[in-house]
C-alpha cells in the first residue's frame, strides 16, 4: 500500500449506521485527488489540470451524499470543506442533533451504538437497521427491538413543553441508558 503522502484532510462523520472516517489526498503538483471512506478508496483521479473543484461520493449503508470542495485560498494554499447532503459538516451535525438520538451501551462485553431517526422512527444498531415493533401506551409510544438477546425499548413521551417536544428514552433490561453526545 502506497504511503498517503498527499493527505490534506480527515473528517469523522456520525451517521445512523456508524461513525465514518473520510480522508482526502490532494497532490497540488500532480493534481491527484483520492477520497477514502473508512480506509477504502472511493475516488482516484490522477493528473487533474484544474486544482480546484468538487468530488462527490456516498458514505455508509445509507448511501449518504457527500462532497469535498477544493478552493484556492491564496497562491498555492487550498481549503477543503466537506458537505453532507448539501450542508456543511457543522450544519449537518447540528441538524442531526435535532433529528436523531444516540445511545452507547455495553452488553456482555460488546459495545453497541443505538441511533433513533426521529422523523422515520427507524432504529439502527452498529450499522444495522433493526426490526422494531411500535405500540401506543398510556403516556406515549414504545418502540421495541432486540440487541444480543436483550429486550430494548425506546419510550417517546411528550415533555409537556412546546419547545422541548418529545423526549426519547432508551431502556435496556429495565435500565435507562443515558444519551450519548457525539
Amino acid at each position: 500500500l502506497e504511503k498517503m503522502t498527499d493527505l490534506v484532510a480527515v473528517w469523522e462523520v456520525a451517521l445512523s449506521d456508524g461513525v465514518h472516517k473520510i480522508e482526502f489526498e490532494h497532490g497540488t503538483t500532480s493534481g491527484k485527488r483520492v477520497v477514502y471512506v473508512d480506509g477504502k478508496e472511493e475516488i482516484r483521479r490522477e493528473w487533474m489540470f484544474k486544482l480546484v473543484g468538487k468530488e462527490t461520493f456516498t458514505v455508509g449503508a445509507t448511501k449518504t451524499k457527500a462532497s469535498i470542495n477544493i478552493d484556492a485560498v491564496s497562491g498555492f494554499a487550498y481549503e477543503y470543506t466537506l458537505e453532507i447532503n448539501g450542508k456543511s459538516l457543522k450544519k449537518y451535525m447540528e441538524n442531526r442533533l435535532k433529528t436523531t438520538n444516540t445511545w452507547m451501551l455495553s452488553l456482555g462485553g460488546t459495545d453497541y451504538r443505538v441511533v433513533l431517526e426521529k422523523d422515520t422512527m427507524d432504529v439502527w444498531c452498529n450499522g444495522q437497521k433493526m426490526e422494531t415493533a411500535g405500540e401506543f401506551v398510556e403516556d406515549g409510544t414504545e418502540t421495541h427491538f432486540t440487541v444480543a438477546d436483550h429486550s430494548c425499548c425506546i419510550k417517546a413521551v411528550s415533555s409537556g413543553k412546546r419547545k422541548e417536544g418529545i423526549i426519547h428514552t432508551l431502556i435496556v433490561n429495565n435500565r435507562e441508558i443515558p444519551e450519548a453526545v457525539e
